[in-house]
Parts: C-alpha cells; sequence; structure tokens
C-alpha cells in the first residue's frame, strides 16, 4: 500500500469510517494536528460530508489559526445550513478570528432562534463588548450566567465586565464563591484581585494575586507581579469612584435608618441653617445637590427649591431618592462632572457629608465656581483635620473617609474665585458614638 503524503509515513486510508474514527480518537486524545491529517483526509475523499469539515474545524481551531476553523465550518454550514450547532460554532470561529461584525449577525441570529442557550449569549456578548456596546454585553452577560450559573466562563466574563463598568462589589459576589470552586485556577484569583484593586481593598487584593501568581504561569505571571509591586509600593489605598459607588449601593436600603438613628446624621439640617444666614431670605432657587443619597438634603432644601436636581454614583441610592418624589431630576454619576454640565447653571451647590469621599478638592471648587451663577453659593460639609500642625492637607481616616485642614479648604476656595461667607467647626454626625469633628462652610462666587 502506498504512503499517503497527507498522513506523512502513515498507510493511505481510504474507508471513510475509518478516517473518522481515527480522526476522532486522536481528537480526544489531545493530538489535534494527527486528529487535521485524518480528516483533511476524509474532506477529500468526500468533500460534500458536512461532518467531515466539521470535525476538520474542530481540529485546526484547537491547534492551528482561527480562520482556518471558520473556513471549515462555513464549508460544513454550507453543506447543511438547518445544522445549529454548526452555525454556532461557526460564529465563535468568526468571532475568534476577528470578523466580529460576522460573529455578532449570526450570534445574534442563533439567540434569536434560542434564547435559551447560555454558549450564544455568551458569543454574543463578547461580540457587543468588541464592538463598544458595553450596557448590551452586560445584559448577555447576566443572562448567560442566568441560564449556566456554574458555567465558569460565563461568571468569569460577567465578572471582569461589572468591574469594568464600576460594579466592582458585584463581581465580588460572584468570583468568591467561584475562587472556592476553582482554587486552583489562576485567572480566577486574578480577576477576583483585580476586583478588590477597584474597591480599594489592597490587603484583599494582594491576598487574592498572590495566590494567583502562584498558579500562573507565562504573560500572566508578569502582569500578576506588577499589580503586586504597585500594591506592596501603597499604590491602591485611597478611594475610587467604584468603591463608593459599591460602599453606598450596598448600604441603600438601611441608610436613612442608620444614618439617622444610629449615627446622629445632622448636616443637611446643618447645612440648611447655614444657608439661612448666609443667604437670608433666599427663595426659588436652582439647587443641586451633590452625592444626594436617598435624599435626606433634598427633603431640607426642597421648600428653597424652584428646580431640586440630584447627582449621585450610586444608582441605588438616586432610585431611592426618586421614590421620595422631591427632585426635578436625578441621574446617576461623578459630582465633578454633574457640575460641568451645566456652567452658569445653579444659585446653590449642596454636598452634605459628601467631600469626606474626595481627598484633593481643587477640582470640587473648581467645578463649583464654574456651575454656579455670578452670586452662587456652595455649601459643605467636611470632616475636620485635628492635627491643623499635619504635614498633609488631608488625610485617609481609618473609616476610609478624608478628614481636611480647616486652611486647606479656605485656600483651596479662595483659588477657585470664592469668597467665605461662613466656616465654622460642626458635628455632621457621630462614629461608635463618638462626635465626628466636622466643618461647614457657605462660600460665594464672586461677582464680576
Amino acid at each position: 500500500m502506498s504512503a499517503d503524503p497527507s498522513f506523512g509515513d502513515e498507510p493511505q486510508i481510504y474507508n471513510l469510517d475509518q478516517m473518522f474514527r481515527i480522526g476522532y480518537d486522536r481528537l480526544y486524545a489531545g493530538h489535534h494536528a494527527g486528529a487535521g491529517l485524518a480528516f483533511r483526509a476524509a474532506v477529500i475523499v468526500d468533500p460534500d460530508n458536512g461532518e467531515a469539515w466539521s470535525a476538520l474545524a474542530e481540529a485546526e481551531g484547537a491547534h492551528g489559526p482561527a480562520g482556518q476553523a471558520a473556513a471549515c465550518f462555513r464549508h460544513a454550514v454550507a453543506l447543511e445550513p438547518a445544522n445549529w450547532a454548526w452555525r454556532s460554532m461557526l460564529a465563535d470561529a468568526l468571532r475568534q478570528c476577528g470578523e466580529i461584525d460576522a460573529a455578532h449577525a449570526l450570534f445574534h441570529t442563533l439567540a434569536a432562534e434560542r434564547s435559551d442557550s447560555a454558549q450564544v449569549r455568551l458569543g454574543l456578548a463578547h461580540c457587543l463588548a468588541a464592538l463598544g456596546r458595553s450596557d448590551e454585553a452586560l445584559e448577555e452577560f447576566r443572562e448567560a450566567v442566568a441560564l449556566r450559573p456554574n458555567d465558569r466562563d460565563a461568571v468569569l466574563a460577567l465578572a471582569e465586565t461589572l468591574t469594568a463598568s464600576g460594579d466592582a462589589l458585584a463581581a465580588v459576589e460572584l468570583l468568591q464563591p467561584l475562587a472556592r470552586r476553582y482554587e486552583e485556577d489562576s485567572a480566577v484569583h486574578h480577576a477576583l484581585g483585580r476586583s478588590w484593586l477597584a474597591l480599594r481593598e489592597p490587603v484583599k487584593a494582594l491576598a487574592a494575586l498572590r495566590h494567583a501568581r502562584d498558579l500562573a504561569e507565562g504573560d500572566e505571571t508578569a502582569a500578576i507581579e506588577r499589580l503586586i509591586a504597585a500594591l506592596e509600593a501603597g499604590e491602591g489605598a485611597d478611594l475610587s469612584a467604584a468603591y463608593v459607588r459599591a460602599l453606598f449601593d450596598r448600604y441603600a436600603d438601611r441608610f436613612d435608618q442608620d444614618l439617622v438613628g444610629k449615627l446622629g446624621y445632622a448636616a443637611p439640617d446643618l447645612l440648611r441653617s447655614a444657608v439661612d444666614r448666609a443667604m437670608p431670605g433666599a427663595a426659588a432657587l436652582r439647587i443641586l445637590d451633590l452625592g444626594c443619597g436617598t435624599g435626606l438634603a433634598g427633603v431640607t432644601f426642597k421648600p428653597l427649591a424652584a428646580h431640586l436636581a440630584g447627582v449621585d454614583l450610586s444608582p441605588r441610592m438616586v432610585e431611592k431618592a426618586r421614590q421620595r418624589m422631591l427632585y426635578d431630576e436625578l441621574s446617576v454619576g461623578d459630582v465633578v462632572e454633574a457640575m460641568e454640565r451645566t456652567p452658569g447653571g445653579w444659585d446653590l451647590l449642596v454636598a452634605a457629608d459628601v467631600l469626606v469621599y474626595i481627598g484633593d478638592l481643587a477640582a470640587v471648587f473648581a467645578a463649583a465656581a464654574r456651575a454656579l451663577v455670578p452670586g452662587g453659593c456652595f455649601t459643605a460639609t467636611v470632616e475636620r483635620l485635628a492635627d491643623e500642625a499635619a504635614v498633609d492637607p488631608f488625610v485617609l481616616g481609618a473609616t476610609r473617609r478624608y478628614a481636611h485642614a480647616e486652611g486647606y479648604v479656605r485656600e483651596t476656595a479662595g483659588m477657585a474665585g470664592f469668597t467665605i461667607h461662613l466656616m465654622e467647626p460642626c458635628t455632621p454626625r457621630r462614629e461608635k458614638g463618638v462626635p465626628v469633628p466636622g466643618l461647614l462652610f457657605v462660600v460665594e462666587r464672586a461677582v464680576p
């Protein structure tokens, strides 16, 4: 029997069933190149056999360029257009070789036909993410996990997307049970470490990343090492938008009860009293409640407002505020960005117990000056840094809140062009039964 060049020195095989048997045996044994030789012979013998093309595509996809696998799946689907499994594998091969638009179109069609396929929803989510349609991608990742909650790849993809979208707390809640199931999976522990890092939990991030490093190989090890080195150098200890959002999303349902009942929260009332003294007779104001939370300050300032708006990083807090039916508009977002959206659009800016989550206040005062009409006022509370001789003008405390020196607040307000109406000590809340030393101010944008 003559030698077949496609099989190297192996004898030529003409029986199609034998080719499939040898090909599948090799494929399942992990000998992908050998499987590819057998299936390539099969398509030569019977080029109209869709299964031969599909099997060759699987072998090529395991060891060769993704484009070759996609080409083989195209042959299979062309021969049997109704074969749903082959169409699904074609869509994934197209995605992997970078033909995102074609993959998205096919996944979209497949999802319409079988909305309960977790694998298709996951593929569609990856395509949407690659196309920059992050909100839609997130919903598809959620659907994939809902359909297959124990699928490691789906849960990992959802968690990483949540972290990227700013909801690192939800990512951690997904990844912690996954990490217990996949104790020896570096990718899972790496993702968990990055999520803890986004929440500014450096100790927990380090623990997860060190575990991932011990399991990782190749390029992943270097990436993990860079994160560990940064954390060990002290980076990542400040507060981030993701941390603050997660903190208050988690806290939203009991926020009012705990803050007012347990912590004696008085910041809104203190600020209202200060505004009444600094702006006697003020009425019909356009007011923006910065970091509005559930709307406690809104309740206090509503009588002064012709138009009351609120903004907060936490979607759940904003939803609670909306239920009060006090605000004319509410949005989820950063307070500085919210002020910058409407230059000269506000008569009064209120930040009750909000600046404690921001260290450097320069950007806040600068944005406030641009957002106010001439003669408009900005009122807020901060926690007061006890030691005015401290080297740093603001310090992140053990409670993960910043305290600011009075001199720093005065200087920063002045640099932004504000005149100080009043600045005085206050007690905005209690911590473990002890009054928190605070500072309240009302500053006015200068009239040209």
